[in-house]
């Protein structure tokens, strides 16, 4: 499988810690993680956003590891916010989880199902 990040030359290219586009050939499969919530095993919400962004990444790591795979092998993830003010708190806490890693990204702000969680994230990883 080849991963490479696309910045094109005559576009924007904001240098954030993200890629604009990701191209991907000979994947062998593809895992698409749902939306996973800032809810720890125990079903607890953290109270602070950084704590739930931490959480909300945490789980999305679980589930990858379920399915063999790693944060390394995402491609693509979306973050739902459930307000504008948690953005830069939010790159903050991807940029620490993924380190170098600079998958394509979106995020949204938007209302989130329950109005305890802060934010949502959801993933497209490959190998």
């Amino acid at each position: 499988m080849k991963i490479q990040q696309v910045n094109a030359p005559d576009a924007h290219n904001l240098k954030t810690g993200y890629s604009q586009a990701m191209a991907v050939s000979g994947v062998s499969r593809t895992v698409y993680v749902s939306g996973q919530i800032p809810v720890r095993p125990d079903g607890t919400v953290p109270e602070s956003f950084t704590e739930q962004a931490e959480q909300a990444w945490a789980n999305v790591e679980a589930q990858l590891k379920a399915a063999g795979m790693g944060l390394g092998n995402i491609v693509k993830h979306t973050t739902f916010l459930a307000e504008r003010r948690y953005r830069v708190q939010n790159s903050q806490v991807r940029r620490k989880v993924l380190g170098d890693l600079e998958p394509a990204l979106t995020v949204i702000i938007t209302g989130i199902f329950d109005e305890a969680w802060l934010l949502e994230i959801e993933a497209v990883a490959v190998e």
